[in-house]
């Protein structure tokens, strides 16, 4: 009898995956038949530890460049590529996937599908699969210590009884996700509300005291550096701010490049707290703040640097306007270039008009949107514990049905 790393109740035995499940191999080059639709799965269309069956897209032969693998009811389909993803499906149709799946059968008599798919997404396994890997890239499982992995075998009794428990709690589970999903769209549209109650629609009367002014009028410009191998030479290395580094009213700096800069440029392009940064490339328009998190920062070409010229406007004020602009009123789509690649220029950015009032009211305006954001913040800080949560019950289920514990 084979030994496991835990005692197992009595009626289970330990055995390895290979002498209870088999690899099927048929597959399929789909760009033979370029007329045929193709319902397909890839690694991008199942989320990780995902437990409901995934969407499937509807391909033309043509358009599946590369061989594909058949799959059908009854199957377990194993994403091998990078194992700590968890990535596993059970399909109910026919189709073809790609090849960094592993089609699965089992050994009926010993083990039944379901069971197999929920071992497969455990903790237990997923650790051991991402242990032993080859790849430091694009890690994937071996398949010698794939087969050789330890499974816990009950009589198919207890696992169609495991295996409804499991789709029962897990049912649940899925509910509670929904409504958290719900949350976040509930915070995200309250705060649009707020957005939109609080600035001038374009197009209507401005309140006493307020009038629409030209960026360009009141911001200084200066776009960033643009990054070319010449500037990984290490000579003189700084920090710098790429457009995924800008996000929607903050900067985040937790993973920061690096290139060469000349001392003249980091004169030039340092940013001061307070500058206003602009997203000319990527998801163009969006608008942060640079808080001065790090003493030295440059930035790159597709950002551009707005400093206000004179005291008579705060940049917190126009960045909530760029959000409500971009996100609430679409003011300002269709101003970047229709290329390949859309952006925005510093000219047609100069152009925008937004809507000014005294400063007092400006930072009075700023404070209650702080305020309301705070708020915001508290909620979704609230729902990503409840996501955490979510997922360490969902293990601690998984943990206990392969112990007998469930």
């Amino acid at each position: 009898m084979t030994e496991g790393p835990y005692k197992l109740p009595k009626g289970w035995r330990w055995v390895r995956l290979g002498e209870v499940a088999y690899r099927e191999s048929k597959t399929i080059k789909p760009a033979e038949e370029p007329s045929k639709i193709f319902r397909y799965l890839g690694m991008e269309h199942l989320d990780a530890g995902q437990w409901e069956e995934p969407i499937y897209v509807e391909l033309e032969g043509a358009m599946i460049k590369s061989q594909a693998i058949m799959f059908y009811p009854g199957m377990v389909l194993y994403g091998k590529l990078r194992p700590y993803l968890n990535k596993v499906v059970i399909p109910t149709v026919e189709g073809v996937a790609s090849t960094e799946f592993v089609p699965l059968l089992t050994h009926n008599n010993f083990l039944i599908p379901e069971y197999l798919g929920a071992y497969l997404r455990s903790p237990f396994f997923v650790s051991y699969a991402s242990r032993n890997t080859s790849g430091s890239r694009q890690p994937r499982v071996q398949f010698g210590a794939f087969w050789d992995a330890l499974i816990p075998l009950p009589p198919i009794s207890e696992q169609k009884r495991i295996v409804e428990r499991i789709n029962d709690l897990f049912s649940r589970i899925r509910e509670a996700k929904r409504l958290r999903q719900e949350a976040q769209q509930e915070a995200e549209r309250l705060w649009q509300s707020v957005l939109a109650d609080t600035f001038p629609k374009p197009g209507t009367k401005l309140p006493n005291g307020w009038q629409w002014v030209k960026l360009g009028e009141v911001f200084e410009f200066q776009q960033g550096a643009a990054m070319s191998p010449k500037r990984r030479q290490r000579r003189n290395p700084k920090p710098f701010l790429r457009t995924r580094n800008i996000l929607w009213g903050y900067v985040d700096v937790n993973t920061v490049d690096e290139m060469d800069f000349t001392d003249e440029e980091v004169e030039k392009l340092r940013l001061q707290p307070g500058d206003l940064l602009v997203c000319e490339g990527g998801d163009v328009g969006k608008t942060a703040i640079w808080e001065g998190s790090l003493r030295i920062m440059l930035y790159q070409n597709h950002i551009h640097r707005l400093r206000a010229r004179d005291s008579s406007v705060e940049p917190r004020f126009v960045m909530y306007w760029m959000q409500a602009a971009y996100k609430v009123f679409i003011a300002y789509q269709g101003a970047e270039s229709r290329t390949a690649i859309p952006n925005l220029s510093g000219r047609r950015l100069k152009e925008f008009l937004i809507p000014l009032c005294i400063l007092s009211e400006q930072k009075k305006i700023v404070t209650y949107l702080e305020a309301v954001q705070e708020k915001i913040k508290t909620l979704r800080q609230s729902q990503s514990q409840v996501n955490s949560e979510i997922q360490f019950l969902e293990n601690t289920i998984l943990e206990k049905a392969f112990r007998g514990d469930l």
